[in-house]
């Protein structure tokens, strides 16, 4: 409303207060910061732990979950088991098609719904998470297998193809572009795109870059698009300009020859990365390789648990929960 409303004094020739005009320059930050992991491999007693990924993110007072999980309730359970309510999250993110993120979805509507209608109900993603996959004769892509499902229980999902502000300093990027050579998907996967089979390289990928005073915290599901080219994107488009400080989420480097994980730890180093949270597909020894390389003291890199957590005020706390015997 600001930057709408000097722009019309400046068509009109009316003087703009210098503070008013830098206030509203100035790209929103979040001051409050809370990510916590309901999805992965490793759980503690009394959670679940799967293969899948999904993360509660509390910015300044408001909530967006991202991903939904693989089995119908895990995210369902982990949260009861943390002593997380969730019927008050109306926005969700998917940061691409896969099941392990996007199986926990309708089980999150259906159980939730009747605390509070909104719950679950506007799903945020590129629009090639709807893409046909199509595999041995038949559709495997759970997103559009079970979309009529979905929009019935009264999810809204809504498409962007570029960066968009959806919490006050707290982006979705959309489509990562593939600047650097990262190769982080299976390669046997066939995508229908504009009518065309191709590969599927899991074009839709996105992020979710979150704005700070300390610089920016990007989250990932799995980060097919690759890391570099996510932290490359943000600080030339969704973010300009900040340092990434943080990495939390799914960044798929289990599978990445020694060589490459060099390379892509002093893409890091040359970002500002100061935080590690690695989850789901990073892979331990990636994790523990990238914080050798980033001399990065051992509260700075960690594996991600069930209810661990990253926040500005006390970085990574492995354990949320309070469950570890």
């Amino acid at each position: 409303m600001r930057g709408v409303i000097i722009a019309i004094a400046l068509f009109l020739g009316i003087a703009v207060p210098g503070s008013f005009a830098a206030a509203a320059a100035a790209p929103a930050q979040v001051q409050a910061l809370k990510i916590t992991i309901l999805s992965t491999m490793v759980a503690d007693y009394g959670t679940r732990g799967e293969w899948g990924f999904s993360a509660l993110v509390e910015a300044d007072g408001r909530k967006l979950l991202v991903d939904t999980g693989l089995a119908p309730g895990t995210v369902l359970e982990n949260a009861k088991a943390l002593g997380i309510d969730l019927s008050d999250v109306k926005e969700v993110v998917l940061t691409h098609n896969h099941d392990d993120h996007t199986g926990g979805l309708l089980s999150l509507r259906e159980a939730l719904r009747a605390k509070n209608p909104r719950a679950m109900s506007r799903v945020h993603l590129a629009s090639a998470a709807f893409a046909s996959r199509p595999h041995s004769g038949a559709e495997s892509n759970y997103l559009l297998q079970h979309r009529a499902e979905m929009e019935k229980l009264g999810i809204q999902f809504i498409a962007h193809d570029e960066p968009v502000e959806l919490l006050p300093g707290l982006w979705f990027s959309g489509p990562v572009p593939r600047k650097f050579p990262e190769r982080n998907w299976s390669g046997s996967g066939k995508l229908v795109l504009h009518g065309e089979t191709m590969e599927d390289t899991i074009p839709e990928d996105s992020a979710i870059a979150i704005n700070t005073a300390k610089g920016t915290v990007l989250l990932s599901g799995c980060g097919h698009a690759g890391v570099v080219n996510t932290m490359a994107y943000s600080q030339e488009r969704v973010v300009p300009g900040r340092p990434i400080v943080a990495l939390v989420g799914g960044f798929h480097l289990f599978q990445l020859k020694d060589e490459r994980l060099e390379w892509t730890g002093r893409q890091m180093q040359a970002f500002g990365v100061k935080w590690l949270l690695g989850a789901h597909c990073t892979g331990f020894e990636a994790v523990y390789r990238l914080r050798q390389q980033l001399r990065l003291p051992r509260e700075a890199a960690l594996v991600a648990a069930i209810g661990s957590r990253y926040s500005l005020k006390d970085g990574i706390t492995p354990d949320e929960s309070g469950l570890t015997r």
